[in-house]
C-alpha cells in the first residue's frame, strides 16, 4: 500500500514556493522512495537533486526535478505527521483521561495515540506497549531521540495492573535496551494515591536514576479525575498533606541528583507544589524546563518572566477609568492573584476571575481545560460585567493555532455573549502588554 503527505500550509520563499507547491498537494514518492511519516520526507529531502512525485488537487500526477542546498528545509507544512495509520493505543489505563471526556466532542479528542513517531516528533508521551521489533529497529537505525515515554511505575505486574494491558510489564527491560542503544528518554509518571506513589514511586525512581545516562527527566504529575468517570476505576485525588509528602519525598531526590549529577533529574507538576501549598522551586532547579508543557515549571516561568518585564508597565496609565477582566482556573488563581495585586496603574482595575470548571469538575484546576461555555457563564454572574472594556484568556485555552474551546465554542462566540471585546495571549510579557495599553493589537 502507497502514502503520502497532504500539504497543509506552503512557508513563503521557500523551496516549496519556489517550486510551486500548494496547500492540498499530495507528496507520494521523493526520488522513488514511498514515504510513511514526516521522517521519511525529511531524510529523503535532505538530499540536493530531489526528484518529488506530486498529485495535485484536480488529481493530476507530475514530478518535479529540482536542486537546494543540502539539508535545507522544504518549508512544508503537513495534514499529519503521519501518512499512514497512526498506532493508537492498546492500553485501558485506570487513570486516562480521554475515557473520562464528556461524550459528544469532537472526534480528535478521543483518539488515543501511541505512536513512537509522534513521541519523536512532537512530544507525544508513549507507553512502549505497542512496539515491534521493526519498530525498535527504525529507532536504532535512524536514531530517534529523544522519545517520551509514560512509564508511571517500573513494577511490572503493577504497571500491567494500572495500564491493563499485560504487554506493559516489561518496561524496565525496553528502557534498557533503549538506553543501550543510546536513546535519549523523558519520562512521565502519573501518581495515584493508594497505588505507584509512595514505596512504588520510590522503587521506580531508584530504578529510572541506574539509567541516568539516557533518561533526561523524570516529570511527575497528580492524576487528573473529570465526573465523567461513570465506567472508569475507581481512584481519587491527593489530600493536601499527601501533596506535601510528595513534595518532600521529590526535593530530597533533587538534593541527592544536583549533588551527584549537577541537575534535578526529577520533577513534580505545579498542582503538587499548590495542592500542599508550598512555594514553586527556583529556576535552576528545573534544569531548562524540558517538560514545561507538562506543566512542570510553568508557573516558575511565568512569574519570573512577569517579574523580568513588570518595569516596562511602571509608567502606564490611562485617560478614562478601564477595567478589564482575566480569567484563570482555580489553581492559576494562587499564582496570579500576587501578581496582579501589585500592579498599580492610573485608571486600570483588573478583575481576575477564578473560573470554577462545570465541564470536567471542579477537581480540574487547570486553566488550559476551561471552556468557552463555563468562562462566559462565570463572568455573566459578575454584576459588573456591563462595565468592563475588555476580556483576556490565556492561549491554553484554545486548540493550537485556532481560536476554539474544548467545547468547540470559539473567541467569537465569547465576545458575542459578553459583548465585548476578548485578547488572547501566550505569556507574561504579553499579558502585561496588554494591561498596559489595552488597544494594542
Amino acid at each position: 500500500m502507497s502514502y503520502y503527505g497532504v500539504v497543509a500550509k506552503v512557508k513563503p520563499n521557500s523551496v516549496a514556493d519556489d517550486i510551486g507547491l500548494q496547500p492540498g498537494d499530495k507528496i507520494l514518492a521523493v526520488n522513488d522512495m514511498p514515504l510513511t511519516d514526516i521522517i521519511d520526507f525529511s531524510f529523503a529531502t535532505a538530499d540536493e537533486e530531489i526528484e518529488l512525485l506530486i498529485e495535485t488537487a484536480d488529481g493530476e500526477q507530475e514530478l518535479i526535478e529540482f536542486d537546494k542546498e543540502y539539508g535545507e528545509d522544504m518549508g512544508i507544512l503537513f495534514e499529519s505527521a503521519v501518512f499512514d495509520r497512526i498506532s493508537r493505543c492498546k492500553n485501558r489505563c485506570t487513570f486516562c483521561f480521554i475515557e473520562q471526556m464528556a461524550p459528544n466532542m469532537r472526534k480528535s479528542l478521543y483518539v488515543k495515540d501511541d505512536d513512537y513517531r509522534l513521541s519523536f516528533m512532537n512530544g507525544n508521551f508513549i507507553t512502549l506497549t505497542n512496539m515491534t521489533e521493526e519498530d525498535y529497529a527504525r529507532i536504532y537505525r535512524l536514531h530517534l531521540s529523544p522519545l517520551y515515554v509514560s512509564v508511571h511505575t517500573t513494577n511490572g505486574q503493577l504497571r500491567s495492573e494500572m495500564l491493563r494491558n499485560p504487554d506493559a510489564v516489561h518496561i524496565k527491560e525496553q528502557l534498557k535496551e533503549l538506553a543501550e542503544h543510546q536513546i535519549d528518554i523523558h519520562v512521565q509518571i502519573v501518581l495515584c494515591p493508594d497505588y505507584n506513589d509512595k514505596e512504588e514511586l520510590e522503587k521506580t525512581l531508584t530504578d529510572l536514576y541506574e539509567l541516568r545516562d539516557n533518561i533526561l527527566s523524570v516529570a511527575i504529575v497528580p492524576v487528573g479525575l473529570t465526573k465523567h468517570r461513570e465506567r472508569c476505576h475507581p481512584l481519587r485525588t491527593f489530600t493536601a498533606e499527601e501533596a506535601k509528602d510528595v513534595v518532600k519525598t521529590i526535593t530530597a531526590w533533587q538534593e541527592k541528583a544536583r549533588a551527584e549529577l549537577g541537575e534535578s533529574f526529577v520533577h513534580i507538576s505545579d498542582e503538587f507544589y499548590l495542592m500542599a501549598d508550598e512555594p514553586f522551586p527556583t529556576a535552576e532547579i528545573y534544569d531548562g524546563y524540558p517538560q514545561i508543557e507538562n506543566g512542570i515549571g510553568l508557573s516558575r516561568s511565568f512569574v519570573d518572566e512577569w517579574n523580568y518585564y513588570i518595569h516596562e508597565v511602571a509608567s502606564a496609565s490611562y485617560e478614562e477609568p478601564t477595567t478589564l477582566f482575566v480569567i484563570c482556573g482555580t489553581s492559576g488563581e494562587k499564582v496570579l492573584r500576587p501578581l496582579f495585586d501589585a500592579v498599580n496603574i492610573p485608571n486600570l482595575t483588573i478583575r481576575l476571575i477564578a473560573v470554577t470548571n462545570e465541564f470536567f469538575g471542579d477537581k480540574i484546576t487547570v486553566t488550559g481545560l476551561l471552556t468557552g461555555t463555563d468562562i462566559a457563564n462565570r463572568l455573566l454572574k459578575e454584576t459588573d460585567i456591563t462595565q468592563g472594556n475588555g476580556l483576556l484568556i490565556p492561549c491554553t485555552c484554545l486548540k493550537a493555532e485556532e481560536d476554539v474551546f474544548l467545547d468547540d465554542t470559539t473567541v467569537r462566540d465569547l465576545e458575542t455573549k459578553l459583548n465585548m471585546p476578548v485578547r488572547v495571549f501566550d505569556s507574561a510579557h504579553a499579558l502585561q502588554g496588554y494591561l498596559g495599553n489595552w488597544q494594542m493589537k
